[in-house]
């Protein structure tokens, strides 16, 4: 004769765990999906408003007036040293795409989308830090903002 006894039920700890564990690597996976789009569909509209950043969680609008348009220009950050990306205080750096707050190597506190480090826009503003973005057509983009700024 053979006697079976069962084990006295756990609590619902264990299946709590994994539940808000679950939904923690979940909003993880929703995130990292998101900037990876971002990546691709990143927008920078100028208008008299000023700067607006479209399509990543750190974009925003700033002011026209905040703008230092006559101080933006063209960089390599490959040969620009100082202007290079150092601590990363909160963003996102994926492979191909940094964005959101870094600390740049002059001590600058810098808001970054940057996809090609060969060709970015320094734009400094009055708010405490600089606009780094890789842009198409840069010297146009630089125009409007001066045109803007005006």
């Amino acid at each position: 004769m053979k006697h079976v006894f069962p084990i006295i039920p756990a609590s619902g700890g264990p299946f709590w765990l994994f539940g808000v564990l679950a939904a923690f690597l979940l909003a993880l996976l929703f995130l990292f999906a998101y900037l990876a789009y971002s990546s691709r569909n990143v927008r920078f509209e100028i208008s008299a408003e000023g700067l607006r950043i479209k399509g990543d969680i750190y974009g925003r609008t700033i002011p026209a007036r905040a703008l230092v348009a006559d101080k933006a220009k063209l960089l390599d950050l490959s040969k620009e040293k100082e202007y290079q990306l150092g601590w990363r205080t909160n963003g996102a750096g994926l492979p191909g795409y940094k964005s959101g707050w870094f600390r740049l190597r002059n001590g600058e506190k810098g808001l970054v989308f940057v996809t090609d480090t060969s060709q970015v826009v320094y734009l400094p503003t009055r708010e405490g830090y600089s606009v780094l973005l890789s842009v198409a057509r840069p010297s146009d983009f630089i125009q409007a903002l001066r045109q803007v700024t005006q």
